[in-house]
């Protein structure tokens, strides 16, 4: 037997484990070209930033002091990759307990919670992968996500998936998360949130200044005499051009990451429901448990439901977006496609393999 066939592909038939490892070198190509994005965004979007204060700042400049501006705006960029570089590795490394505390997540120990960690330890073993920590979160909505590296994981799940699931089904979603660790999306995932979130409060503080520009004109402090006419006149044409600016290149990074954050989500989830599959050897045990979450989904309280839904939604095992609710607070998908493949897709899938399981070992 090849050592480079993973231990759980082997006592899957040759054909059929080809197939299958054919599918993890795809999902190692996306996962390539999608930490390439993550990382050459950022860049693009420092030089449209260049870009457009040498094409319009300068010329605004010259406009407003009534004389021509030599030179033009530069950045070194060894320091710009100081700067990306060193920002995305704060994030891959302190990233992750953000996104645990942000939902309420807290480490628990093997005496709090010892059959949980029992399967964790059990399970890992099985995926090839560290023992990462695991946390669980005190909600009434049934999830749970991975967080970090294959080395640094944490596995994350709620008090009400627990209260759920059996332990088959348990088992089934904990190897889910298990697998993303071992295909390194988990860390690619919360790495890839840097962009959305510095375009999302650079287009928020740039929209409010704006809001707060025709607010304040609109309480009469554009009134002046003529010696102040022009100076009001310049000072209003530049706050509002470079307002306008920033908040339209924000909004088009900010839209164009988290397009690439979505598509990336979508594409691991069918990766790892076949991993957790072939760890458990248990199709049906993820389709059920897949369908139980998909089930309690709208009985979820509202509050809990907003705890979740701020960006880290993509990390889950079960997608929000299958809510029964019509809050549009909680609403994040009209726009770009949903973080995860339907849940129905996904569990026809699985009873497949299941039949297959099946119908081979007859």
């Amino acid at each position: 037997m090849s050592p480079s066939v993973p231990a759980a592909l082997r006592s899957v038939p040759p054909f059929d484990r080809l197939a299958r490892l054919d599918q993890q070198q795809w999902l190692k190509v996306r996962i390539a070209l999608a930490t390439g994005l993550v990382i050459a965004l950022p860049f693009a979007f420092a030089y449209t930033f260049v870009f457009l204060i040498n094409a319009v700042g300068l010329p605004l400049l010259e406009w407003a002091n009534e004389r021509p501006y030599t030179g033009e705006f530069y950045v070194d960029p060894v320091f710009l990759a100081v700067v990306v570089l060193g920002g995305l590795a704060l994030q891959y490394r302190y990233g992750p307990r953000t996104v645990v505390r942000s939902v309420g997540g807290r480490r628990v120990s093997a005496d709090e919670r010892p059959e949980l960690h029992a399967a964790v330890t059990r399970l890992a073993a099985q995926t090839d992968v560290p023992k990462p920590d695991v946390a669980v979160a005190r909600t009434e909505l049934p999830n749970a996500f991975a967080v970090g590296g294959r080395e640094n994981g944490t596995v994350v799940v709620t008090t009400a998936l627990l209260e759920t699931l059996d332990d088959d089904e348990r088992d089934a979603v904990l190897a889910h998360e298990l697998a993303h660790l071992k295909n390194r999306d988990a860390s690619l995932m919360t790495v890839a949130w840097v962009l959305p979130t510095v375009t999302y409060y650079l287009a928020v503080l740039a929209f409010y200044v704006l809001y707060g520009l025709f607010r304040f004109l609109g309480a009469g402090g554009g009134s002046g005499g003529d010696r102040d006419g022009r100076a009001l006149a310049v000072g209003i044409v530049v706050i509002t051009v470079s307002a306008l600016v920033t908040l339209t290149v924000s909004a088009m990074f900010w839209f164009g990451s988290v397009l690439i954050h979505r598509v990336l989500s979508r594409y691991r989830e069918h990766a790892a429901d076949r991993a957790a599959a072939e760890i458990t050897g248990s199709p049906a045990a993820l389709a059920s448990a897949l369908d139980a979450l998909d089930e309690s989904m709208p009985d979820v309280p509202e509050r809990d439901l907003r705890e979740f839904d701020g960006g880290a939604e993509a990390l889950y095992v079960a997608p929000l977006e299958s809510r029964a609710f019509g809050d549009k607070e909680l609403v994040s998908t009209d726009v770009f496609p949903e973080t995860h493949p339907p849940t129905g897709e996904r569990i026809d899938r699985l009873r497949e393999m299941a039949g297959e399981k099946a119908g081979g070992s007859a």
